[in-house]
């Protein structure tokens, strides 16, 4: 079993107004086999967290520790960081023209794995990962992500995580752009990759519809860069029904 935790986490970013507090003192704990959903409004902090733990060059940890399985996360570079277990879904995943879905797909493998897999087990795997994500076959030779839908996007993250076996997965609201029947292709991935592999997921998401589809274990409420109240699945259903609206401050003005 692997733990990541979080203890106290306080980040900021370089905005036009001068460095800005986004996080403001995070604590959480999850292991591998739990689902745990982040939820709250926009401008919560949520996608702050996510590439915090990915290593985004963009945020500034002033305070607090990430450790998996007590190994200083922070302290590790982004690719140490893959090679660890750890695995963000990006909600805007980007283009990389030149580079085919299959090239990218082996070489993180081997980069993963210290060797490249045996080349008729991993076709095998790749294929059928494709197809149970229902994806054309001859994606494996398009460009990664480049003249992708934002569901053929959100399918190839997920094709990642199946194939790639990490140990935690942070998916960065990867229901956003979704329509139905792409949320459950792409929820059923989820729920196939963590059955075989125990993976951790750590889902996060401004709204409850993924969450029929991924039962949540844990559910964290974050505001304004604290998490304001934890839970159960029971807990989302509560905020499908009354929204944000009891945490925030009544004179704040909403941001859209």
């Amino acid at each position: 079993m692997s733990v990541l935790e979080i203890t106290d986490l306080h980040v900021t970013v370089e905005t036009e107004a001068g460095t800005t507090p986004i996080l403001n003192g995070i604590t959480l704990t999850m292991r591998t086999g739990e689902t745990h959903a982040i939820m709250g409004p926009n401008g919560s902090g949520k996608s702050t967290l996510a590439y915090t733990i990915a290593g985004h060059p963009k945020y500034t940890v002033t305070g607090g520790t990430i450790t998996l399985d007590g190994e200083d996360v922070l302290a590790m570079s982004v690719d140490e960081r893959a090679r660890a277990g750890l695995f963000l879904a990006m909600q805007y995943p980007v283009e990389i023209p030149g580079v085919t879905v299959t090239n990218f797909l082996r070489t993180a493998k081997t980069a993963l794995d210290g060797e490249a897999p045996s080349i008729r087990q991993w076709t095998k795997d790749v294929k059928e990962s494709m197809a149970n994500l229902r994806m054309d076959p001859k994606f494996a030779q398009r460009n990664v992500n480049e003249g992708f839908s934002g569901g053929e996007k959100k399918r190839h993250e997920i094709l990642q995580l199946e194939v790639l076996k990490p140990k935690i997965a942070v998916l960065d609201e990867t229901d956003s752009g979704l329509d139905v029947d792409a949320l459950k292709i792409v929820s059923e991935g989820v729920n196939r990759a963590k059955e075989h592999t125990n993976l951790g997921v750590l889902l996060i998401t401004h709204y409850t519809r993924i969450l029929r589809y991924i039962r949540p274990d844990y559910v964290h409420v974050v505001v304004a860069g604290k998490i304001v109240e934890e839970g159960g699945a029971e807990l989302a259903d509560r905020l499908e029904d009354e929204g944000y609206d009891r945490f925030l401050d009544p004179s704040a003005p909403i941001e859209a």
